[in-house]
């Protein structure tokens, strides 16, 4: 990569400041969940759909809600239930009769998915026939009804949340459409201090206020400087090895063919890097490191490593999986320090 394409000190900074105020209204909003909302927050500047999965009630549709108006961005949110149709998500073809002349024509009716942000709320609730007329929205950034593909604006994210603990009459997301979410964030329980603030928050009659900190096209710009942050090639090279270690072929980790069905795809080694440029220049830094990349890594990887039964008679999880990965999978020295890999300085 050329000088002439790297972001510039001043740009870097901008990005930093403009995402830290958003934390910062998000924070006004919801209390805790600092892990979360940095995630999502990455999530967004790298131009990414995110999973929530959480049990109800810890703010999940709050805190999508929250980031919306912060950014003053066109925000839907779509219940999924078993009955819902393709149609009900990206519109559908009506019939229309001019009130002046009589005269009958069909006109494309927009669904909720022309937002900006769409939060699709238990998304695990609906048929895979309507989960696909969303993952074709997430992937093309477009929607084809009546014979005719339109495209959705820009920016366009889907914030999908799942409950993990009601699975009775859902339809779980195959791993294909779990691949299209740049990350699985997990939301916890808040702490008990936590809980108490939500009380002082919610029961009595202050309503906080978000100021928005970007728009539209502020979000575009700012989003363009990720994919211009440099990785070096001990960078790359730590996230290539990380996502083909979870595959249990004969050079992975005995942990791993012994515990994993399926590994990660191509596609995590992108969802790696690109998250770890966002987090980057989150953090006011120049270049992606293999310590970005650690970081990013659980949530890239989660729900793209598929345990087998063994692992599950031994309460093993996808976490631990990739958590025993990061203590394995060594990056080189150089990838550690983003900035002295490129030779910044030198």
């Amino acid at each position: 990569m050329s000088e002439e394409t790297r972001p510039d000190a001043a740009a870097v900074t901008r990005f930093a400041e403009a995402f830290a105020k958003l934390r910062e209204q998000v924070g006004n909003v919801v209390v805790g969940q600092e892990q979360v909302v940095e995630e999502l927050t990455i999530a967004i500047a790298a131009r990414g759909h995110a999973l929530l999965v959480g049990v109800p009630g810890l703010a999940k549709t709050l805190l999508v809600s929250t980031v919306a108006r912060a950014l003053d961005l066109d925000f839907r949110r779509i219940q999924f239930t078993p009955d819902l149709m393709p149609a009900d998500i990206t519109g559908a073809e009506v019939l229309h009769t001019d009130p002046q002349s009589g005269e009958r024509s069909f006109r494309f009716m927009k669904g909720p998915v022309f937002a900006n942000i769409v939060l699709a709320d238990e998304i695990n609730r609906t048929p895979p026939k309507t989960q696909a007329a969303l993952l074709e929205a997430m992937q093309e950034r477009q929607v084809t009804a009546g014979g005719n593909t339109r495209e959705l604006p820009e920016p366009f994210f889907v914030l999908a949340t799942q409950n993990p603990i009601e699975q009775e009459g859902t339809y779980p997301l195959p791993e294909a459409a779990l691949d299209r979410f740049l990350f699985l964030i997990k939301v916890d329980y808040p702490s008990a201090e936590e809980e108490e603030e939500i009380l002082r928050r919610t029961t009595g009659n202050l309503e906080a206020t978000v100021e928005q900190v970007l728009d539209a096209q502020g979000m575009m710009e700012l989003q363009a400087l990720v994919r211009a942050v440099p990785a070096a090639d001990p960078v790359l090279d730590f996230a290539v090895r990380l996502a083909r270690a979870t595959r249990p072929d004969d050079s992975a980790p005995d942990f791993v063919r012994q515990w994993v069905t399926w590994g990660a795809g191509p596609r995590a080694s992108q969802n790696l890097i690109l998250a770890a440029k966002a987090r980057a220049l989150l953090q006011g830094r120049h270049h992606a490191s293999a310590e970005d990349v650690a970081a990013v890594a659980p949530s890239v990887l989660r729900h793209r490593v598929l345990a087998n039964f063994a692992a599950e008679a031994e309460g093993i999880h996808a976490d631990d999986i990739v958590g025993r990965l990061l203590e394995v999978v060594k990056a080189h020295p150089s990838a550690l320090d983003g900035d002295r890999a490129v030779g910044v300085g030198s």
